[in-house]
């Protein structure tokens, strides 16, 4: 017996306490049979710095879709969770929580600081395990890792170490990208560049000898305490005679040389440039050919440090003020000229990024790059959904530079390096050595990168290659991510596993686009435009925003997300609610052992199978390709279309009728085609097909790891499908011309069908019971010898034409107008389908069933064409 749902669809109530159940039945864990082919997804670690927002909820929900349909599809599926110590974003939360306490780290010092982020760590993992269950992912939880537990961080020193040795981690001074709030180096996709109103100031720089000045232009007057060089293109005619010559340095009187380099742009400026190797790389690089001094005058923290004279302490925007004001006083201003500029800002705390000169760690990055490129040429390649990823992949892998890996924060991986108290020897290794009360460890940790870069594989439990989901889940088969993190963890994740495993980490990336507001502008903080996706499922449920997710864009593209768009999706779970109580309502003496549709069946009977086939086929495909959003389209079509408004109305005919036999097969196909299109539908709307699965004759113990459709062959039928859409266009035309003329559906009419097809003659004869129900006419007459009346509206068909003789209704002038437009709908069509086929590439090239479909649109178009027009003719000759 089945039991009836509730009258009202209720997310809340549908949802609730769901998902408890498949964890308490162990249902997310891999299978058992070890013949099953093995498909495994590592989540993306989500941060714990606080809630998951909508891209989280957007990339989860797609990884879960995947892992679900090869779930059902009998795969042996692993989807590992875990989360991310996020080195910077963490410990800047953590201190912000201590600035409103009063205290700061070094207050606690290393040690408790570092507990503390644990404890915050501990809870924050807790928010996101409450959220993952909201959104109903289907993770093995039994094996979620974080990137700061023992067996990872034994991979990190391993990996260090082994780079190392190497020689592709190397210790060296350079300009990093350095965070003055956070005090810690930056890699350059953690600079985020921003248009600002900034100015160029024009110095004048005194020759020493007396004989003149140089003009110098700068956006960063501050840096000008640390120059030890004027440089001039080698080729500039202009200062031929000055190089090899000494100038004064403004405000220190000191004497800087003349040098020629070709890196100077003689066209820009003045062409003469300042050179401060210890703030800006491009000068870096120039003192390195030059042999010049690296004068730093800056502190951690961005304020000026001793070398700075007079200006030491204050702020480096501070000092900038000063130092432009004292240069006013003396003279050396030349002008000050506004300008817009772009800006590095730290990604992670916001604050203008300082050029800085610093010993850090590296990875060299040539070597790495070099043997991803060549990969990319196997077949061991990774796949981009969409391809044109691959350029974005390839192009950062052939421009990259030596990454900075170190990091001066507290919370991380400790690089594995210590340094003698006495002699200051390095060594680099596994562990501490051995009489390590000699030593002290480098203070610096890992950036937050290098061991995210090893989580397909670290997770596994490599470096042990003998751990068994490592030797039988890796490589991972799928990651799903934003085209915002290629550079970051992608590339990143592509050369670490092919360094270490040679292996790709997984075979195909699905890259998925932002979620932007209604306006198209990125959600931010700033804009006060975000979404918590909690809110929007406590509103609408976490069915009706996965549907959203799933189905709003195509691969690689933005998704703008609306209230509007959320109404729609609830809307269509609530017609699958709808459609599947009035099945259980007419199914409820049901079990599943008494489905049975071997009998005779309906042409609409035989027509939803078919359908049903067509659309498993085509949503298997899709989903294969990750092309979710036109899955979604064909899933929709399917449920709205074809069975609730189409083959559900249909089957009443039968339902109330007197034909117990006939109402048997009506009833195991309402039943076995909702079964079906629940398991389709499972996958991205996991709450609300469970609840109804439930309720319908059915065997086994869930949706999670019910069967997924497959074609079955022996249900399609080419004649009931075709059949079916002459039925449904006739019912169509009719009820619009009905509305085109205010008569209602229960006002009966004459309907003459004039039929230039036996096939189409026959069928309607046959289903003249769908004609009598669907368009009530009073007088019904198909036949080929019809005269076309006078004064009718009329339809034309595939392989019929109707008229409904309405007399006193109908405006001829009018019904020219009507049938002009749909003359014009038909000519367009035939240009259409014509234009196709005279593409020689076209009819090439396409399969061969493609072309003869266009070919039978064709033909089809151009009769409609040719009756529409005898039509316009014929009212024309009455008018």
């Amino acid at each position: 017996m089945t039991e009836n749902l509730p009258t009202k669809f209720n997310p809340q109530e549908v949802e609730a306490g769901r998902y408890q159940k498949w964890l308490d039945q162990d249902l997310f864990k891999p299978s058992e049979d070890k013949k099953a082919k093995p498909y495994s997804i590592v989540i993306p670690p989500p941060n714990v710095t606080g809630k998951l927002h909508l891209g989280h909820a957007w990339d989860t929900t797609l990884q879960d879709m995947i892992i679900r349909q090869k779930r059902m599809q009998g795969f042996d599926t692993l989807w590992l969770p875990g989360m991310d110590h996020a080195g910077i974003a963490t410990q800047a939360k953590v201190e912000e929580k201590l600035r409103e306490q009063g205290i700061s780290r070094y207050d606690l010092g290393r040690e408790k600081f570092v507990d503390q982020v644990w404890e915050w760590k501990d809870e924050y993992a807790g928010h996101i395990r409450e959220q993952w269950a909201k959104l109903g992912l289907s993770l093995d939880y039994s094996r979620e890792r974080f990137t700061l537990d023992d067996g990872l961080s034994d991979a990190v020193r391993k990996v260090f170490v082994s780079l190392y040795e190497k020689e592709l981690i190397y210790r060296g001074e350079y300009i990093i990208n350095w965070d003055p709030q956070a005090k810690t180096a930056l890699s350059d996709i953690e600079v985020i560049h921003k248009d600002l109103e900034g100015a160029f100031y024009h110095v004048s720089y005194p020759l020493a000898d007396g004989s003149g000045v140089l003009e110098i232009a700068t956006t960063r007057p501050e840096t000008m305490l640390g120059d030890t060089a004027i440089a001039v293109h080698p080729e500039d005619d202009r200062y031929k005679d000055l190089v090899g010559k000494m100038a004064i340095l403004p405000l220190v009187d000191k004497e800087i040389p003349i040098i020629a380099d070709s890196y100077v742009d003689r066209e820009f400026g003045t062409g003469a440039v300042k050179i401060t190797p210890a703030h800006d790389p491009n000068d870096f690089e120039v003192g390195n050919r030059h042999d010049l001094p690296r004068v730093n005058v800056m502190n951690p923290d961005g304020s000026m440090n001793e070398r700075a004279g007079k200006y030491a302490g204050m702020d480096r925007f501070e000092a900038r003020k000063a130092i432009v004001a004292d240069l006013k006083e003396i003279g050396r201003l030349i002008k000050v000229e506004k300008m817009i500029h772009s800006v590095g800002h730290s990604e992670r705390t916001g604050v203008v990024v300082e050029p800085r000169l610093s010993t850090q760690w590296f990875v060299k990055m040539a070597p790495l790059a070099e043997q991803a490129i060549e990969n990319q040429g196997t077949d061991n390649a990774v796949e981009f959904f969409p391809p044109r990823f691959n350029n974005t992949f390839m192009t950062w892998m052939e421009n990259v530079h030596d990454w900075v890996i170190s990091r001066q924060l507290w919370w991380g991986h400790r690089i594995p390096a210590w340094y003698h108290k006495e002699t200051g020897e390095m060594y680099v290794g596994m562990e501490a050595p051995n009489d390590s009360e000699n030593w002290e460890q480098d203070p610096d940790v890992l950036d937050t990168w290098f061991s995210s870069a090893l989580w397909p594989f670290s997770t596994m439990g490599w470096p042990d290659e003998n751990s068994e989901d490592y030797k039988r889940y890796f490589p991972t088969s799928t990651l799903v991510t934003g085209y915002d993190i290629i550079f970051f963890w992608v590339s990143r994740m592509i050369f670490q596993s092919l360094e270490f495993t040679d292996e790709r980490p997984f075979k195909n990336v699905l890259i998925h686009g932002l979620i932007r507001d209604e306006q198209g502008r990125k959600m931010s903080k700033s804009l006060g435009n975000g979404i918590d996706p909690m809110d929007v499922i406590e509103k609408y449920g976490a069915d009706a925003l996965r549907w959203f997710l799933s189905t709003g864009s195509a691969p690689g593209q933005d998704v703008r997300f609306s209230y509007e768009k959320m109404d729609a999706a609830w809307n269509f779970i609530n017609k699958i609610w709808n459609a599947s109580r009035f099945v259980i309502m007419n199914v409820e003496d049901f079990t599943a052992e008494d489905i049975d549709f071997s009998g005779e069946k309906t042409v609409a009977d035989r027509w939803i199978l078919t359908r049903l086939n067509e659309t498993i086929e085509k949503v298997t495909n899709l989903f294969d390709q990750f092309e979710f959003g036109e899955a979604g389209r064909q899933l929709y079509n399917f449920m709205w279309d074809d069975f609730c408004d189409w083959y559900i109305e249909m089957s009443k005919e039968i339902l109330y009728g007197e034909d117990e036999t006939a109402k048997q097969t009506t009833k195991s196909i309402l039943v076995y085609v909702l079964d079906q299109t629940l398991r389709l539908l499972h996958p991205i709307m996991p709450f609300v097909t469970e609840e109804i699965w439930a309720k319908i004759p059915h065997t086994g113990e869930s949706l999670v790891v019910a069967a997924y459709p497959v074609v079955q062959p022996e249900n399609n039928n080419e004649t009931a499908a075709k059949g079916m859409e002459v039925l449904k266009e006739l019912i169509r035309s009719v009820r619009n011309i009905r509305a085109e003329v205010n008569t209602p559906l229960s006002k009966p009419i004459t309907l003459l069908i004039k039929t230039s097809d036996p096939k189409v003659d026959e069928f309607l004869i046959e289903n003249t019971s769908y004609i009598e129900r669907f368009c009530n006419p009073e007088e019904l007459v198909i036949a080929s010898d019809i005269t076309a009346p006078d004064l009718a509206m009329s339809a034309v068909l595939t392989g019929a034409e109707i008229y409904l003789p309405l007399a006193g209704l109908i405006n001829i002038e009018e019904e020219i107008k009507r049938l002009e437009k749909e003359l014009a709908k038909w000519t367009g069509e035939v240009k259409r389908v014509q234009g196709k086929l005279a593409n020689e590439r076209f009819v090439a090239n396409a399969p061969e069933n493609v072309v003869t479909e266009e070919r039978a649109k064709e033909k089809d178009y151009l009769e409609k064409q040719a009756a529409v027009q005898e039509r316009i003719e014929s009212l024309r000759t009455i008018s």
